[in-house]
C-alpha cells in the first residue's frame, strides 16, 4: 500500500480501487495491550486530483485484547472508514480544518494512518464472559464483587472488642 506520485497520476483517469488484506501486526509493538491482530482488510478507493489523494476506505479486521477482569484473552473485531488526504503538489492550498499529509520520499504510505486508524478503534477495556482466568478474584484485604450481590457488613477485627462495649445487653 505504497505508491510513487507518479504511479498515482498514472491512475488519474481510471481511479484506483484497493482491497487488500495486509499485516498489522506492528500496533502490537506500539500498544502492548493488543495481544494479536489477524491480517487487517484495507478496501476503498482513491480520487486522484493534480494537487492531492483522497482514499476513501473501510478498514476491517480482529484483534485479541485483555479482559479487564480476569486477563483471558478476548477477541474484539472492528470495522471502521476512514479518510484520508495526501499533498501531491507541494505549493498547494488547503483549508485549515482538513487534515492533509504532506509525503515523504515523493510517496505516499497508506500503512502507518491505518495502523494509527486501529490504535484509535481499540477500546479502553474489554470483558470476557469466563469467569474464571489468570487474574485472581480475591487477595489479601480486597475481593471482587458486582451490582448485583447484597454488601456484607464485615467489622475489622482490630474493633472487635468494641463491640462488646457498645452492646447495651450487657
Amino acid at each position: 500500500m505504497k505508491w510513487s506520485v507518479q504511479q498515482l497520476l498514472a491512475f488519474k483517469q481510471k481511479g484506483l480501487q484497493i482491497d487488500e488484506s495486509v499485516d498489522a501486526s506492528k500496533v502490537k509493538e506500539i500498544d502492548r495491550e493488543i495481544r494479536d491482530i489477524t491480517p487487517v482488510r484495507v478496501k476503498g478507493e482513491a480520487f486522484i486530483a493534480n494537487d492531492s489523494v483522497t482514499f476513501q476506505l473501510d478498514i476491517s479486521g480482529s484483534m485479541t485484547l485483555p479482559c479487564a477482569r480476569t486477563l483471558n484473552d478476548v477477541e474484539y473485531p472492528f470495522s471502521m472508514q476512514a479518510t484520508e488526504i495526501f499533498q501531491l503538489d507541494e505549493w498547494a492550498t488547503f483549508e485549515e480544518d482538513e487534515d492533509v499529509h504532506e509525503l515523504k520520499d515523493n510517496t505516499v504510505d497508506l500503512m502507518p494512518y491505518v495502523q494509527e486508524r486501529i490504535l484509535l478503534e481499540k477500546p479502553m477495556r474489554v470483558f470476557s464472559d469466563k469467569k474464571e482466568g489468570p487474574a485472581p478474584e480475591s487477595g489479601n484485604g480486597w475481593e471482587l464483587t458486582t451490582k448485583d450481590e447484597p454488601q456484607k457488613e464485615k467489622v475489622d477485627p482490630r474493633l472487635k472488642e468494641l463491640e462488646k462495649f457498645f452492646d447495651k445487653n450487657s
